[in-house]
């Protein structure tokens, strides 16, 4: 009779399957701690620059145009219709130059009527001042035709006193006679007082009268200047730069009509950035660029507002023009902000700006890869910028734009 065996459990088999599943398990994790592999970027795109300890140029940079100093704008005084035009755009002129002649009947007529106003006036004037002397002469005359009888009435009265003292006329008659006398008296002294008043007034009067004939020759003056407005001139010496009518077109009062320039004498406008203008201040040293030649230059004037995100800077040349130079020139213009004489600085990356902190890429030295650090801007330039902590003297890093990798920490560089 045969006995069953009874079958063990193959423990090697189970230790196997136990140790193959473990060793999945720590190859899982080990790889899911894995970094993942640095992304390859192409070297030869890409833009460096090594940190530097040592003197650092602010600086501001904008675009602009060469502007006369001093620009004469020719306005029309007068509407008028333009009936010669004998000179163009470009030519020199001097102040006494012809540019426009106009014409407008309306012009003349009111020249005409100011000036025969002017002419009765001048005539009341004159009739004025003979009726004031024939005025005071016939005064003058009763004055002296009054005395005359005054003296006659004294002279009568002493006789007709001597007379009735010794009764040889009546008492009566003497009364009358020194009434007479007395009457002439009072009389005298009223018409002397009346031909010294009258005197008196005829300077006021007269005055009147010549200050009517002044405002109406001022009237008449100032509408002959109209008239000779329509003869334009150009009041200044330089280059005619515009002159936009044509003959046969009307002009109204206050358009302009020409533009004198002188192009010895220019001047940079500038355009710099808002967010860089906060530096620049009058006096500061500027380079113009004319693309034939830098210039040298100072800052004179700051717009105070702000137009198109760009504030406006007058840069005045302190040397000479080159050849080329010409009003609204297109120019670049750099502004010297400061010098710092011991600072860390590096070439102004592609994205970051002064007094912020960014990350950017350090190539690991030695190697091919480069890393994302921290790092902690100052002071920027046109070219370069502040490093306040986050590298040190010699390092390398990229300026170039790296935001297609952000999401990575480290790159290779091919």
């Amino acid at each position: 009779m045969d006995i069953p065996r009874e079958r063990r459990p193959d423990r090697r088999r189970f230790i196997l399957m136990g140790s193959g599943l473990l060793a999945l398990v720590v190859i899982t994790v080990g790889l899911s701690r894995l970094k993942p592999a640095a992304p390859s970027v192409e070297g030869g795109t890409l833009w460096t620059d090594t940190v530097r300890l040592g003197p650092m140029v602010r600086e501001v940079r904008g675009p602009g145009s060469l502007v006369p100093e001093q620009i004469r704008w020719v306005s029309a005084v007068t509407p008028g219709r333009v009936e010669k035009k004998p000179i163009q755009p470009g030519a020199r002129v001097t102040a006494s130059t012809i540019l426009l002649e106009l014409s407008n009947p309306d012009m003349e007529i009111q020249r005409l009527q100011a000036e025969r106003s002017l002419t009765e006036s001048q005539a009341q004037l004159v009739s004025l001042r003979t009726q004031l002397e024939t005025q005071r002469l016939n005064q003058a005359g009763t004055v002296a035709s009054v005395r005359s009888e005054y003296r006659e009435a004294i002279r009568k009265a002493l006789a007709d006193s001597a007379l009735a003292a010794q009764n040889l006329i009546s008492t009566s008659e003497y009364a009358r006679s020194r009434d007479k006398a007395e009457e002439l008296t009072e009389r005298l002294a009223v018409e002397q007082q009346r031909l010294q008043i009258f005197t008196d007034n005829i300077a006021g009067q007269l005055q009147v009268q010549e200050e009517q004939v002044q405002r109406l020759k001022a009237v008449a003056d100032f509408q002959r200047s109209m008239v000779d407005a329509m003869t334009v001139r150009a009041g200044a010496d330089g280059v005619l730069q515009e002159l936009p009518l044509e003959v046969g077109q009307w002009a109204i009062s206050g358009a302009t009509l020409a533009k004198v320039v002188q192009p010895e004498r220019l001047k940079a406008v500038l355009r710099i950035p808002e967010t860089q203008a906060k530096d620049v201040v009058i006096g500061q040293v500027a380079a113009i660029d004319t693309r034939n030649g830098i210039i040298k230059g100072h800052v004179v004037r700051i717009d105070p507002a702000s137009q198109n995100a760009t504030v406006t800077v007058d840069v005045m040349l302190d040397g000479p023009l080159p050849r080329g130079a010409r009003p609204d020139l297109s120019v670049d213009g750099t502004i010297e902000l400061e010098r710092l004489d011991r600072v860390l600085h590096v070439g102004r990356p592609a994205y970051g700006q002064a007094n912020s902190t960014v990350g950017l890429f350090r190539v690991i030295p030695g190697t091919d890869e480069a890393e994302r650090v921290r790092v902690e801007l100052g002071r920027n330039s046109v070219n370069a910028i502040e490093i306040i902590r986050g590298l040190a003297e010699g390092d390398v890093v990229i300026l170039s734009d790296m935001s297609r990798w952000d999401a990575v920490e480290r790159v290779r560089l091919k």
